[in-house]
């Protein structure tokens, strides 16, 4: 089975691709524009995203909305982060941060999958804490200033390391559970 990936971010792609590979499962990367609406629910976000996407005749693909949930910031930048990331990046975080002790955050990771004409739609998370400076030159996005463990950062791990843990890897392993019924030949 190959799964279309729809997404412009190289390194959700290659994510993506070492994830599904454990499960049999080959990725193509896609990139077709659609229209994201901005709401406060990463799932709303992944709905629409669907319908618009099935709406121009695609089937058999993923796309995904991922957020990082700050405590101390009530929950910011969460469904903007993507826009954040572009703006302030990860030194606008850690300066929103300064002096701050409380550094509880979280990823969350949507998944929609569209597969046999059956749409599924689930949420991976990864508890963690804000670090004080970046560290690691691996990763993408906030994976930096992300700690799932408050040692070593997302940018820090190798990609299977980081799929075992991670937002994303654990949006996958739950839409591995909902596939087998589908496909029929998940491995877990």
């Amino acid at each position: 089975m190959i799964l279309k990936i729809i997404t412009s971010n190289q390194g959700k792609f290659i994510e993506y691709r070492e994830a599904l590979s454990s499960f049999s499962i080959d990725a193509e990367h896609v990139r077709i524009p659609y229209d994201e609406i901005q709401t406060s629910e990463l799932s709303e976000v992944v709905e629409k995203g669907m319908a618009a996407l099935k709406e121009k005749g695609l089937r058999d693909f993923i796309i995904d909305d991922s957020g990082m949930f700050v405590d101390a910031l009530k929950g910011f930048p969460g469904v903007y982060s993507s826009y954040v990331q572009k703006t302030i990046g990860n030194a606008g975080i850690l300066k929103l941060m300064e002096n701050v002790n409380e550094r509880e955050a979280n990823f969350q990771c949507c998944i929609g999958c569209n597969v046999n004409g059956k749409d599924i739609i689930v949420t991976g998370k990864c508890d963690g804490v804000i670090l004080k400076e970046e560290k690691g030159t691996d990763g993408f996005g906030y994976d930096p200033i992300f700690s799932h463990d408050g040692k070593i950062s997302l940018a820090e791990m190798p990609i299977p390391e980081k799929n075992g843990i991670s937002h994303r890897g654990n949006a996958v392993r739950l839409l591995m559970k909902e596939l087998e019924d589908i496909i029929g030949n998940a491995k877990y």
